[in-house]
């Protein structure tokens, strides 16, 4: 058969080249690089550059009209522990929407895991390793029945989380009480978002990310190129090594100094929240990126059809991916408890899941499901953060914040849904 089909190719008259030799080899130069992204942008395929463009023009913003405010260190500080929340809690939102599902109930959620994680540290007397495991187990446990009522008894996803929004509200105020706020006292749930590493765990920690991430670009472009696969040039792989390693040294050197507003207070190092965030983006990235789930949940979103006739299991990818949003979204409760040191009757609602989605968006996930990464929830948690950050410096009304911020939100949408659109168009 294979004789047969060698002779009507040839018969057929001169073949474009297969994937991965000569046509892929073009990609391999600086030029044919910038060609190839170049046509994904006009393919309607963005990536994180709305997000990239948003951090870098909103930094420059208000560094202008706050020059002795914005870019000190302390306020630097403030802003990534302020964005931790969210950005963890976008991730977690990032599974849901790459399967075009949407989770309205996320960040009451993470109140729900937030007031269990209190009444077992105040009440229950349990240690903070009991408090911290029973929180985000209930966060898996609740992912389940929503993902169980989504997955398996096929009511849609809105209407679940918007009946679930309401009802975890009443589970946090029966555990928290009206009107009441449990305090959190215990350490180490405090030092997450308010204590700092020493200062040379700190560096050795940014070497370490920094020189683990120009090992793992390298090997990569090494196999590729070893393989005689489509790979990027090496000058590209440097620059991005090189540009990572200055923004990840930079941060460290900026948040190592002393930013203590008395001299009698020594405040310096990088919080803790911040190596806890990275490690969760690492993590989420590996299992999207490196794993048939990843995979998977890439296919489902894709073609949900396509993916079930190919022999994925629709039904527990769509479940498993709201139990990762609700085990995250329990793990943001914790950070979001560290940073206000207590658990009020409304932790998590308001425009905490508002932010989150906006989050996910802004970064580059697209609601309509098969686009996304890890990386979306920390680019667009960062803009939500500078966003009301800077506000808050310039001391603007607070419905001005809302309304900026909203702004900013369909804006994104806009360019998911025009992006979307010329991609299909590009097809």
């Amino acid at each position: 058969m294979s004789s047969n089909t060698l002779t009507a190719a040839e018969a057929s008259g001169p073949q474009k080249p297969a994937a991965g030799f000569e046509g892929d080899r073009q990609d391999n130069t600086l030029g044919g690089a910038v060609r190839g992204y170049l046509d994904k942008l006009r393919g309607g395929d963005l990536g994180a550059l709305p997000a990239v463009l948003g951090i870098i023009t909103l930094g420059i913003l208000f560094t202008v009209l706050r020059p002795g405010t914005f870019l000190t260190p302390l306020n630097l500080a403030n802003l990534a522990v302020q964005a931790t929340p969210i950005i963890v809690l976008a991730m977690g939102l990032v599974f849901v929407l790459l399967l075009g599902e949407i989770d309205l109930s996320a960040g009451v959620v993470s109140g729900v895991c937030s007031a269990v994680l209190a009444q077992l540290l105040v009440q229950g007397g349990f240690g903070w390793p009991v408090a911290v495991l029973a929180a985000i187990v209930t966060g898996a446990v609740i992912g389940v029945f929503t993902g169980s009522l989504v997955g398996m008894v096929g009511i849609p996803s809105f209407v679940v989380t918007l009946a679930l929004f309401l009802g975890w509200q009443g589970v946090t105020l029966r555990l928290i009480g009206q009107g009441g706020t449990v305090p959190v006292r215990e350490p180490v749930i405090r030092a997450l978002a308010n204590e700092n590493l020493p200062l040379a765990v700190g560096w050795a920690l940014a070497v370490l990310v920094a020189v683990g991430y120009a090992v793992t670009e390298l090997w990569r472009w090494r196999a590729k190129r070893a393989r005689d696969l489509a790979h990027q040039p090496l000058v590209l792989v440097v620059l991005r090594v090189v540009l990572m390693a200055v923004v990840v040294l930079g941060v460290t050197a900026i948040l190592s100094q002393d930013r203590a507003l008395s001299a009698a207070v020594d405040l310096a190092g990088i919080p803790y929240a911040i190596p806890l965030v990275i490690l969760l983006l690492l993590v989420v990235t590996f299992v999207l990126s490196r794993t048939s789930f990843g995979r998977h949940m890439y296919a489902v979103g894709g073609n949900a059809e396509a993916a079930r006739r190919a022999g994925i299991n629709v039904t527990r990818i769509r479940v498993m991916a709201f139990v990762i949003s609700s085990s995250l979204a329990a793990i943001s409760g914790i950070l979001a408890t560290s940073r206000l040191s207590s658990v009020t009757p409304d932790a998590g609602a308001g425009n905490t899941l508002l932010y989150a989605v906006g989050a996910a968006v802004i970064g580059g996930t697209s609601l309509f499901g098969g686009r996304g990464r890890a990386r979306d929830a920390l680019l667009g948690g960062l803009v939500i953060a500078i966003i009301a950050n800077g506000l808050g410096l310039l001391g603007v009304a607070a419905y001005l914040n809302f309304v900026i911020t909203g702004g900013v939100l369909l804006l994104a949408a806009s360019v998911d849904a025009l992006a979307r659109r010329r991609a299909a168009t590009a097809r």
